[in-house]
């Protein structure tokens, strides 16, 4: 017995849990009418709690409200939990007879008829109880003594749209309700097993059916619909579509539906019947089927439309056509050309025959048969007519008419002899054409030499036209006749704001300031401060297109004689110095407040130039180029010579001198570095002293033992400055 019950109880909660996951259909219980016309409980006893009035007279007034329990099949059905497939409890919904409302009604909103539970179809149990409550707010259900009637029954129910009726009733109650079986959404079959959902995206593309069935949306195929249909004639192995109405083809096949294979690249003459075969047609071999191999292919010397025929070894035979012959069918088969028609009758060309239409006095098939005579006056406009010995006659016409009996003018344009759109003009006897622009000749089928008076001038290249020509430029030169020669500025070579000018074929360009270059492409750097030499021997110039730089080679000459006489000065003036210096043992002390004092301190007090010796004299020929804003403004490059001033102490006299004046070799060294600040003083002011047109040499007393003087900017002369 209790194996029995344990065995229930899982099936019991297989199914609910089942119904729980898997069931995709719904129960739908509607109650519709519920009759208690005495108020009584099950138990007979008022919905009041006393017994039936007197009379016959309703004093029962009972609050009714429903339990409903659906559950798996049961052959005998409790009424007891638990509900397999669901419960619920409705609110008071009236008193003894009532009907219930479809949707929502009675006091509780959240209640809607019918009421629904998940069901899996098939057969089930139903218990419906109707119960008396006291107060709306109690709702219990366990209570015996509140039954008003209760429904027990077991049914089948398959899936449908329709209610099933039914009416239950107890003696004293009656219950009218009904009830269907219907799927979820997107849920179809006999058991709502069949789930399916429209959708249109990369999973399929489909509405469904009644019975649940995909239904593929237009331009979709395939069990889920996610194949597209192509282009109708779109070849199904060598083609294929990502939407509906596509034709894509596969490696090596192209054309609209993929139904053509691509060849062999380079294949000329060939056919294939799969992607990069080349089979040549016929007369064509060679791995490209680029060989010739058909003269009839290539040649095709059958003329009229007749089929020619390969025969080997570049020979070929012609089927002509009928009406045609000759080796290359290009005669034509005309039964009038031997002229068959006498007497002036027209020949007119049948298959495989002619006719003949003869003129006034001749008949017969070939107008052979003459009934006029010269004596009749045949002929007209002019001609001569006259009588043939075996009968009839013969009109010899005059210029511009023919026919048998001269009756047709000749129309000599009707041939259209004038060539490339001249016009005819008929003269009557003869003809002439009137040619269009650029053709000459008797039928304007000469082009005229447009070249012939040679328009192309500095090497240009005539090519002629038709009424026109056309030149060919050598580089620097365009136009119609090459005669306007190219900017040499058009493209703007010139950077940097500067202005460009054409000089002999070329182009030069005028820099702005700061810049430099054959483009003025470079940045010029800034101009050092400090005392300058101004170099006349490199004046640049830049017209002058390679010109000997006769001004500089002038100028370095000059300035190696004036450097070779400034050494013999200087020389001269160190031995003047050496013997002054045996006669005057006392000049030291009268010299203490010299302030560039070498070796001996020997100065002079009226002289603007101090003496160095030769040995202690080191020229430097190195050259500091430099670019600034004003260098060129006179065509003048600026130097700044590398200055050495010797200060040592140690000239090579006679031993008696270096005695004489062992004494006052202390305050000479003092002397000596106040001379060197002193001259160091004097550099840096030589900006505002270089400025000054009035002298070219300082003679103040400040500047009076200074070693290295500033030769002024406005000068012109080449003047040597130099530390002696």
């Amino acid at each position: 017995m209790g194996g029995r019950f344990l065995l229930t109880l899982a099936l019991l909660s297989v199914l609910l849990s089942r119904c729980q996951v898997g069931c995709s259909g719904v129960f739908e219980l509607k109650l519709q009418e519920f009759v208690n016309k005495k108020g009584l409980l099950s138990n007979r006893n008022c919905c009041r709690g006393g017994g039936p009035g007197g009379g016959g007279l309703q004093q029962c007034d009972c609050k009714t409200f429903f339990r409903v329990c659906l559950k798996h099949y049961q052959a005998s059905v409790s009424p007891e939990p638990p509900c397999t497939y669901g419960s619920a409890i409705t609110p008071v919904l009236g008193a003894n007879s009532f009907s219930v409302p479809d949707g929502a009604g009675g006091a509780d909103p959240a209640f809607s008829n019918p009421i629904r539970f998940p069901f899996g179809g098939g057969t089930f149990s139903l218990i419906i109880e109707a119960l008396h409550t006291d107060s709306p707010d109690d709702l219990t259900t366990e209570n015996p003594e509140r039954l008003i009637s209760r429904l027990a029954t077991q049914r089948h129910l398959a899936v449908g749209e329709e209610w099933s009726q039914d009416l239950h009733s107890s003696g004293r109650t009656d219950l009218k309700y009904s009830y269907r079986f219907v799927c979820d959404e997107h849920y179809y079959g006999e058991g709502c097993s069949v789930f399916c959902r429209p959708r249109d995206d990369a999973f399929g593309h489909f509405t469904c059916g009644e019975r649940g069935e995909k239904v593929c949306n237009p331009g979709w195929k395939g069990q889920y619909c996610t194949e597209p249909i192509c282009l109708p004639g779109c070849d199904e192995q060598h083609g294929f579509c990502d939407k509906p109405g596509e034709c894509k083809c596969r490696v090596g096949w192209q054309g609209r539906y993929c139904d053509e294979c691509i060849r062999y690249p380079g294949c000329l003459h060939g056919t294939c019947q799969q992607p990069w075969q080349c089979n040549c047609q016929e007369g064509w071999g060679g791995l490209f089927c680029n060989q010739d191999l058909n003269y009839c292919t290539h040649h095709k010397p059958c003329k009229n439309g007749a089929t020619c025929t390969n025969t080997g070894q570049g020979s070929y035979t012609c089927s002509c056509r009928p009406g045609y012959t000759g080796s290359n069918c290009e005669i034509e088969i005309n039964e009038c050309d031997a002229n068959p028609c006498k007497n002036g009758g027209s020949c007119t060309d049948l298959e495989n025959s002619y006719s003949c239409t003869c003129p006034p006095g001749f008949y017969g098939k070939n107008c052979e048969l003459s009934a006029m005579t010269c004596a009749d006056g045949p002929c007209f406009n002019g001609g001569r007519c006259t009588d043939n010995p075996d009968g009839g006659y013969s009109c010899r016409c005059p210029l511009g008419y023919s026919g048998f009996n001269c009756e047709k003018k000749i129309d000599y344009c009707s041939s259209s002899p004038c060539a490339n759109g001249a016009q005819c003009v008929d003269l009557g006897n003869s003809y002439i054409c009137q040619c269009q622009a650029g053709f000459t000749g008797r039928h304007c089928d000469d082009n005229v030499d447009d070249c012939a008076s040679f328009p192309c001038v500095n090497g240009g290249t005539c090519q002629d036209g038709v009424n026109d020509y056309s030149c060919t430029c050598p580089p620097g030169y365009n136009g119609k006749n090459c005669s306007t020669p190219v900017s040499r500025c058009e493209h703007n070579p010139c950077h940097n704001g500067a202005t460009c000018h054409e000089r002999n074929n070329r182009y030069v360009c005028e820099c702005a300031r700061g810049y430099g270059g054959l483009n003025c492409q470079f940045l010029l750097p800034e101009p050092p401060q400090g005392p300058v030499i101004v170099d006349f021997t490199e004046k640049y110039t830049e017209g002058q297109n390679g010109q000997f730089p006769w001004i500089a080679v002038c100028a370095g000459i000059i300035l190696v004689l004036m450097l070779l006489l400034g050494c013999a000065a200087v020389v001269v003036c160190v031995r003047l110095r050496v013997q002054k210096r045996h006669h005057q043992p006392d000049a030291c002390r009268s010299e203490t407040e010299t302030m560039n004092n070498l070796a001996n301190c020997q100065r002079e007090k009226d002289i603007s130039i101090s003496v160095i010796g030769a040995t202690q004299i080191k020229n430097t020929n190195k050259k500091v180029d430099f670019h600034s804003d004003n260098s060129d403004k006179n065509g003048y490059k600026v130097r700044y010579p590398s200055v050495d001033y010797n200060l040592v102490h140690e000239l090579k006299n006679e031993d008696s001198v270096k005695e004489e004046h062992s004494k006052c070799e202390a305050k000479c060294e003092t002397y000596d570095s106040e001379a060197e600040e002193k001259s160091a003083v004097q550099l840096k002011s030589d900006t505002s002293e270089r400025k000054r047109p009035d002298s070219v040499y300082s003679t103040s007393k400040d500047t009076k033992y200074q070693s290295v003087y500033v030769i002024s900017e406005e000068k012109d002369e080449c003047i040597i400055a130099t530390e002696v």
